[in-house]
C-alpha cells in the first residue's frame, strides 16, 4: 500500500504489429474516465516500439502489456516494477515465470471473454448436434446424404474447466434443457453445473458426455490431459469444442478418431501450433470445423473490459487488498 498523496508510472506496450487489439490513448482515456479516483494515482506512457519499452520500463511501477512483448523483452532492468497486467487469460506462454522481476505480482484479464465466448460455444454445440461439420466434409465431397438431428434438450455437456469462460456457455445448455457436468481442481457446485467432479474423475465421466467442451487453462497437469486413451473412451457420437489451448488435447489422436468415424464431430479453435501449418492433416480431417483462434476475442469491448479489470485490482492493491486476477505462478493460473 502507498501514500494516499503517491503517484505511480504505468507503461502501456502495445505490440509493434498489432492493428487490431491496441490500446490507444482513446481507448485508455475513456476507461480513466469510468474509474476516475483510481486512474489519478498513475502517470502513463504509451509505447510500439522496443526503444519506447526501454526508454520507459526503468522508471515503471506497472505494465500493462500482450503476453508476446512480455515473453520478448524480459528479462529487463524493472527495478521498480510491482505489476504485470497482460491482456490475456491463459498466461502459458510466460511459463516456468522465471523472465518476471522478483516480487513482482503477474495478473491476467480473466472476465474477459466471458460474453462472447458464450456465444461462440453455445454455437459450436449447436453445429455439433446439427452435424454441420459432417456436412462441410460433404460438401468439399460434393456429396448429398441426409443426416437427421434431435433437439440437444436432455444431453449432456461435459465442460472441462468451468471458469469464465466457460460460464455463459453453460448458462445457455441449461436454458436449453442440457444436462451439465462440470470438472475442476476443486470440487465445489457451480451455479450453471447440474453435477461438479474433481480431475480425478474424468475418465470415469467421459463416456458420458454427448459433448465436450474444453476451456480450462494449459498447465503442467492439463497438457496432453485429452491423449488417445480418453478420447477413446468418449462415444463414437460425442461431439468436441476446444476454446482452450491445442497442446490439451492429442491432435494427431483427435484426428485418427474423426477420420475413421469413431467420434461424432468437432469444432476447433486452437491448434499445437499456430498458425496452423499449411501441411497440417486439421485441415483436410473428416468431421472438423476449425477457426483461426477468435472464438473468445470482441475487438468493441476487449480492451475496454480489460482495463476495467485492470482498475478493479489495482484498486484493491492501492486498499492493500489481494487482487482477484493475481496469478500463482506455481500452479500457472
Amino acid at each position: 500500500m502507498i501514500e494516499p498523496t503517491g503517484q505511480l508510472r504505468l507503461h502501456i506496450q502495445n505490440p509493434a504489429d498489432e492493428k487490431i487489439f491496441l490500446i490507444t490513448d482513446a481507448i485508455w482515456q475513456a476507461a480513466a474516465n469510468r474509474h476516475p479516483e483510481v486512474a489519478k494515482r498513475l502517470v502513463v506512457s504509451n509505447g510500439r516500439t522496443e526503444a519506447e519499452f526501454h526508454a520507459a520500463i526503468g522508471s515503471a511501477d506497472l505494465l500493462i502489456s500482450w503476453t508476446g512483448v512480455v515473453r520478448a523483452l524480459f528479462p529487463t532492468n524493472a527495478p521498480k516494477l510491482k505489476i504485470i497486467f497482460c491482456t490475456s487469460a491463459g498466461l502459458d506462454r510466460l511459463a516456468p515465470f522465471d523472465l518476471l522481476p522478483p516480487g513482482c505480482a503477474l495478473l491476467n484479464n480473466s472476465g474477459v471473454h466471458g460474453p462472447k465466448a458464450g456465444e461462440w460455444g453455445l454455437m459450436a454445440i449447436l453445429m455439433l448436434a446439427n452435424h454441420m461439420p459432417l456436412f462441410a466434409t460433404q460438401q468439399r465431397e460434393r456429396r448429398y446424404e441426409k443426416h437427421f438431428s434431435r433437439v440437444v434438450a436432455g444431453q449432456s455437456l461435459l465442460a472441462l474447466g468451468v471458469g469464465d469462460m466457460a460460464g455463459h456457455t453453460l448458462d445457455y445448455a441449461r436454458r436449453l434443457g442440457m444436462k451439465v457436468i462440470g470438472v475442476r481442481n476443486r470440487v465445489a457446485t457451480h451455479p450453471h453445473c447440474d453435477e461438479v467432479v474433481g480431475l480425478a474423475q474424468l475418465d470415469a465421466v467421459l463416456p458420458r458426455a454427448d459433448y465436450l467442451l474444453i476451456t480450462c487453462p494449459l498447465t503442467p497437469q492439463t497438457r496432453g490431459l485429452l491423449d488417445r486413451r480418453r478420447l477413446a473412451l468418449l462415444k463414437p457420437s460425442a461431439g468436441l469444442i476446444n476454446m482452450a489451448r491445442g497442446a490439451i488435447v492429442d491432435q494427431d489422436a483427435l484426428c485418427d478418431q474423426l477420420d475413421r468415424g469413431a467420434l461424432g464431430g468437432a469444432v476447433l479453435d486452437v491448434f499445437t501450433t499456430e498458425p496452423l501449418p499449411p501441411d497440417s492433416r486439421v485441415w483436410t480431417t473428416r468431421n472438423l470445423v476449425m477457426a483461426p483462434h477468435v472464438s473468445s476475442d470482441d475487438p468493441e469491448s476487449y480492451n475496454p473490459r480489460s482495463l476495467d479489470i485492470f482498475f478493479r485490482n489495482f484498486g484493491m492493491w492501492l486498499d492493500g487488498k489481494p487482487m482477484p486476477n493475481m496469478i500463482d505462478v506455481k500452479t500457472g493460473y
